[in-house]
């Protein structure tokens, strides 16, 4: 159930029931000549949409906004103040709670997240909270990547075979494979003299024309096999948050014990 299309009344019996609101976090950024800039997004979308069809949840409309700093030399990216960023995503479930959900499940569709998104879910143990968030990436399990890699078997990362494919079921209309490159992006290199130190200008060290990989073997065939491991996966993930009872006993524990230093044994 997509929260955008129910009535007030219908939404407030859905959070009653599922208890679980999924929260599709993507960016808008250059993906290439040939994909749409919010592809992260609409990807991440398309794939709650479809888990929650297997397994009941709400999906809140998609957040467009996220960890972008690194893209900022294309056009169409949107950058926001990291601060803001964060405090936008705190309002936003914040408000997900208000409307009467207990559990909150951030979906990650871009790989520029995925520091953000762990970074966040440890600061809001700064405040109490009367909800449970998690977070997920598209995808962790070492056993679905493999799967995935014999699908579209050329490396990637951005703007890819993998995104190419997908979005050619999620948002056919959108691509313009008259535009497809002609050459693929493999890593440049340039930071291998610093192996074993972190610098923020990483990616654009490998990566200047912000795209990695090689689209060129996508197709909506391919699209469709790796969009049912994404939503299988993400269906199965759906199905733990909701039946999960420890994650908002261990955070009462916490915050209990929080309150209680400094004061009586």
């Amino acid at each position: 159930m997509r929260w955008e299309e129910l009535t007030g009344p219908d939404l407030a019996e859905a959070a009653k029931a599922t208890g679980l609101c999924i929260v599709p976090v993507g960016s808008l950024e250059y993906h290439g000549p040939h994909l749409p800039l919010a592809t992260d997004a609409l990807n991440a979308h398309a794939v709650a949409c479809l888990a929650a069809e297997r397994e009941p949840a709400i999906v809140f409309p998609p957040h467009y906004f996220g960890q972008l700093n690194c893209a900022r030399h294309f056009p169409g990216g949107v950058a926001i103040e990291p601060r803001l960023l964060g405090e936008l995503l705190a309002a936003v479930c914040d408000e997900i709670h208000r409307n009467g959900f207990a559990k909150i499940l951030l979906h990650n569709g871009h790989g520029g997240n995925q520091h953000l998104l762990h970074n966040f879910a440890q600061c809001e143990l700064y405040r109490r909270k009367a909800y449970a968030l998690y977070v997920t990436p598209w995808l962790t399990k070492p056993e679905l990547r493999e799967q995935i890699k014999r699908i579209c078997p050329a490396p990637g990362g951005h703007g890819d075979e993998v995104e190419t494919s997908m979005t050619l079921v999620t948002a056919p209309h959108l691509v313009r494979m008259d535009r497809m490159p002609k050459d693929a992006f493999p890593p440049q290199g340039r930071m291998k003299h610093l192996e074993g130190a972190y610098s923020g200008i990483w990616w654009y060290a490998d990566y200047p024309e912000h795209c990695a990989g090689d689209p060129r073997g996508a197709s909506a065939e391919k699209g469709r096999k790796v969009l049912e491991i994404y939503v299988q996966a993400l269906a199965d993930t759906i199905r733990a948050i909701k039946a999960d009872r420890v994650v908002p006993g261990l955070q009462q524990e916490f915050f209990d014990r929080v309150d209680r230093v400094g004061g009586e044994a």
